[in-house]
C-alpha cells in the first residue's frame, strides 16, 4: 500500500510508515469511548477557593514571580478568522443585496462600534472612492463587507484571529494578540521579563513578527516590561494521513493526502518550550482593559494552586527518593494522591508496601496542570469529567461529547448533568523535581483521538485529528479543576460577539 515515492513523501514530512499503519488500523476500529465515574462537581473534583483561599494562593503565586523561575504564557493562534465570518460570507453569495437576517441587520445597525470600524472605512474609501455610510446610503452592503473580507480589502476572512482588532481604545485599536500582550504583563512577568509564546501558521508568521515589531515597544513603555515573543509552527510530523470510505489511503493525483492533527497536536510544540510554568489560554478569549482585573486575579490563583500543590508533590517525591519515610508519611501521600489530585484506584489496599510506594512514585512524577471551569451555559464542547484511565486509577479529565457513548444512557445522563464547562483556562508545570523537562508525548492516551467525516475536491474523505491538546494529549497528567467566573470566558465565535457588552 507504501510505494517507494509515497517513503520519500513520508520522510520528507518527518512521518514514519509505522504511524501511518497504526493511523490506517484506527480508522477501521475507531476510538474506544471512555468509561465514565461521573461529571466533576464543586462536592467533587472541582474546587471553589474561598476568600482566604484566594488571597494565600495570590500570595504564593507573586512570591513565586518574585523568584527565578521561568514564565510563560502559551497562545495556540494558528486557525484562520473565517469561521467567524461565516455569516457575512453567506451574505455576499446571496441572492438579495440588502441585510435581510437578524445576522445581517445586527452587523450593520452596529458597524461604527467595531474596533476595525476606521481601518475599514478607509479601505473603503481607498477602493470605491466611497466611505462606508455611503456605500450603505446607496445600498452597496456587499461592498462594505467584500472590503472586510477578501484580500483586496482589510483580508478578515484570511487572517487569524490575532491579528484581528478586537478592543477599541483611546489611542489605539488593538488586536487580540496584543490583548494578550497585555494579559501576560499583568499575571506573567518575571524579573521584569514576560515570555510570550504564539503558535501560527507559516502564511501568517511575517504577519504576527510585523505586529510584535510594529507594537512591542509601545507595552513595553506601558507596562515597564521587557517582552520576549516567539512563535512556532504546528509540526508536518503531526499531520494524519486521509482515508477513504473502505479505509485505505486517500491520494490525490497518485499522492497520499495528509491533513493537520488538530490542537493535539500542539503537545509537539508545548514540549519545546523551556519554562518551569507555562499558561495556555486560547486566542481569541479576551477582554478589554476595564474588565481585565478578575481575569487576573483568577490566572494568578489558578497558578498559586498549581505552585501550592507541586511544592508538596515535590517533597513527596524527595521523600520516596531518600528512601527515608514512615508508613504515617505513605498514608498521608495516598490522601494527598486522592483528595488533592482526584486519582484513585480500587487495588491500592491490596499492593504491598515496595509497589504502594512505587505507585506513588509513578503518578506524582508527572506533568501538573490546573484547569480553570466555569458554569455551564449550554456552550458546546467539553467538560470536567472523573473518567476510568487504561491503568485501572480514576482521574479527573476534560472530556468532549465525541469520547462519550451517547447511546449509553448512564454515560449520557453524566454529560447532560455535568454543571461546568472548559473554557480552556490551564496553567502547566512541565519539569520534575529535580528541574529536568518531562517528555510530554509520553503522557498522551493515544485512544483519545476522533474521526470525522470531510470531503476534498468533492470525493468523501475520513479524516483523523490527535487526541486534544487539552483532552486525551494531557490525559496521564496530575490534573487539578478550579472554578472560575464566568466573566472569565468571552470567546469570539462569530463577528458579531464582539458586539457583546464584554467585548465594547
Amino acid at each position: 500500500m507504501i510505494s517507494k515515492s509515497d517513503e520519500l513523501h513520508l520522510s520528507k514530512k518527518g512521518i514514519s510508515a509505522e504511524v501511518v499503519a497504526e493511523q490506517l488500523r484506527r480508522f477501521k476500529t475507531g476510538f474506544p469511548f471512555l468509561k465514565l465515574e461521573g461529571a466533576a462537581t464543586t462536592e467533587r473534583g472541582v474546587l471553589a477557593p474561598t476568600e482566604q483561599e484566594i488571597e494565600e494562593y495570590l500570595k504564593e503565586w507573586d512570591n513565586y514571580c518574585a523568584g527565578d523561575n521561568a514564565i510563560l504564557k502559551f497562545v495556540p493562534a494558528s486557525g484562520a478568522a473565517s469561521r467567524m465570518f461565516k455569516d457575512l460570507f453567506s451574505f455576499l453569495s446571496a441572492d438579495y443585496d440588502v441585510p435581510t437576517n437578524d445576522f445581517e441587520k445586527k452587523f450593520f445597525e452596529n458597524i461604527e462600534k467595531f474596533a476595525f470600524y476606521a481601518d475599514l472605512d478607509a479601505m473603503c474609501v481607498k477602493n470605491n472612492k466611497l466611505s462606508i455610510k455611503e456605500l450603505i446610503e446607496n445600498g452597496n452592503y456587499k461592498g462594505v463587507v467584500f472590503n472586510l473580507l477578501d484580500f483586496t480589502g482589510l483580508n478578515y476572512g484570511s487572517l487569524p484571529k490575532g491579528l484581528l482588532k478586537f478592543h477599541t481604545y483611546e489611542e489605539y485599536a488593538r488586536t487580540s494578540a496584543e490583548e494578550h500582550f497585555v494579559e501576560g504583563a499583568l499575571y506573567a512577568a518575571t524579573n521584569g521579563v514576560v515570555k510570550l509564546h504564539f503558535t501560527v501558521s507559516p502564511n501568517h508568521k511575517a504577519l504576527f513578527e510585523e505586529l510584535v515589531a510594529e507594537r512591542k515597544a509601545y507595552y513595553e513603555s506601558l507596562f515597564n516590561v521587557k517582552y520576549e515573543i516567539s512563535f512556532s509552527e504546528q509540526k508536518q510530523s503531526t499531520d494524519t494521513i486521509a482515508a477513504n470510505a473502505d479505509n485505505t489511503p486517500f491520494r490525490e493525483n497518485g499522492t497520499l493526502l495528509f491533513r493537520p492533527g488538530g490542537h493535539g497536536a500542539l503537545i509537539e510544540n508545548l514540549n519545546d518550550i523551556d519554562a518551569d510554568v507555562i499558561f495556555i489560554k486560547n486566542i481569541d478569549n479576551v477582554v478589554p482593559d476595564r474588565l481585565k482585573p478578575e481575569t487576573v486575579t483568577y490566572k494568578k490563583v489558578l497558578a498559586g494552586i498549581l505552585v501550592n500543590k507541586q511544592k508538596k508533590v515535590f517533597e513527596y517525591l524527595q521523600l520516596i527518593d531518600s528512601g527515608k519515610y514512615t508508613h504515617e508519611q505513605v498514608e498521608e501521600m495516598i490522601r494527598f494522591l486522592q483528595q488533592e489530585l482526584q486519582c484513585r484506584n480500587a487495588e491500592i489496599k491490596h499492593m504491598e508496601d515496595c509497589d504502594l510506594v512505587l505507585y506513588l512514585r509513578k503518578k506524582f512524577n508527572r506533568p501538573m496542570r490546573v484547569c480553570g471551569m466555569v458554569r455551564n451555559i449550554g456552550e458546546p464542547g467539553g467538560g470536567p469529567f472523573l473518567a476510568y484511565n487504561p491503568d485501572g486509577t480514576v482521574s479527573l479529565q476534560i472530556l468532549e461529547s465525541s469520547q462519550i457513548d451517547m447511546n449509553n444512557a448512564e454515560a449520557k445522563a453524566m454529560f447532560e448533568n455535568g454543571t461546568h464547562f472548559n473554557p480552556v483556562d490551564l496553567v502547566c508545570a512541565v519539569k520534575n523535581y529535580k528541574g529536568e523537562k518531562f517528555d510530554l508525548p509520553k503522557y498522551v492516551d493515544q485512544d483519545t483521538g476522533f474521526i470525522s467525516h470531510k470531503s476534498k475536491n468533492g470525493r468523501e474523505l475520513k479524516a483523523m485529528e490527535l487526541p486534544g491538546l487539552w483532552n486525551g494529549a494531557m490525559s496521564d497528567w496530575n490534573t487539578i479543576f478550579v472554578e472560575v467566573p464566568l466573566i472569565t470566558f468571552n470567546p469570539v465565535k462569530t463577528v458579531n460577539d464582539l458586539l457583546r457588552d464584554v467585548h465594547m
